[in-house]
């Protein structure tokens, strides 16, 4: 639920390794993990998503300062975008996500875990959509809160889940878990990266309980097939 009003730089040329997610309850740090989750490959993903059938009824920035360039655009059971990546730490306070390691912090999501607390950013993956506005109400989409997104960069998938809501005008924003397991940088005031990366959300989907990233691997992976037959 962050309002961003400054640019964030591209990301760093030394990929960071990926964090693992952490089960739900779990306060402990995340560990390195592999950013390639599931038996659906970023290429067979893309070759689906070249073209697109526009739903939104204007299109998006990526930062305060760009032109609206950015369509959200739908297929069968997803809608998807391309956009940037933009680091959201906002939740849980932790070591890595909190007020002095992020000017934007909030200690909310507009999503909540099983036992009601914020997401924790550092630790699950999970995207940010763009409030409801004239240009796009995702709910009429089939969104919600925990539904399972497929995000694509550098040739590697990692599943996330929506877990908070941004500027009205605003697209291309994620978890610091997310950039993390992809190979961006993942520091919420200089890291993110301008280009390249492909949301894929999955229409009518929740994962339950929403921090659960296996549990969004398990049902993204599912969903990722049926996309590629139904497409």
């Amino acid at each position: 639920m962050r309002t961003r009003t400054l640019t964030l730089s591209a990301a760093a040329c030394a990929a960071l390794l990926a964090t693992a997610t952490l089960p739900a309850g779990a306060s402990a740090t995340a560990n390195p993990r592999s950013a390639q989750e599931g038996s659906v490959s970023a290429a067979a993903l893309l070759a689906k998503v070249t073209s697109c059938s526009q739903i939104s009824s204007g299109k998006y920035r990526t930062d305060e300062e760009t032109s609206a360039t950015v369509p959200v655009c739908g297929k069968n059971g997803a809608v998807f975008w391309k956009a940037d990546l933009d680091i959201d730490c906002d939740g849980q306070v932790t070591a890595r996500c909190n007020g002095d390691t992020d000017p934007w912090f909030q200690d909310d999501t507009a999503f909540h875990q099983s036992n009601g607390q914020a997401l924790r950013a550092d630790s699950l993956p999970y995207v940010v959509v763009p409030s409801t506005s004239s240009i796009w109400k995702y709910t009429s989409s089939g969104i919600k809160g925990g539904g399972v997104v497929a995000v694509i960069y550098n040739g590697k998938v990692e599943y996330a889940v929506v877990g908070d809501t941004g500027p009205t005008q605003i697209i291309g924003e994620a978890s610091y878990a997310t950039a993390s397991a992809l190979g961006i940088d993942p520091d919420p005031e200089t890291g993110g990266t301008d280009s390249g990366v492909t949301y894929i959300l999955f229409k009518n989907s929740q994962v339950s309980p929403i921090e659960s990233h296996s549990a969004a691997v398990s049902l993204g992976d599912s969903l990722a097939k049926q996309f590629i037959q139904s497409n």
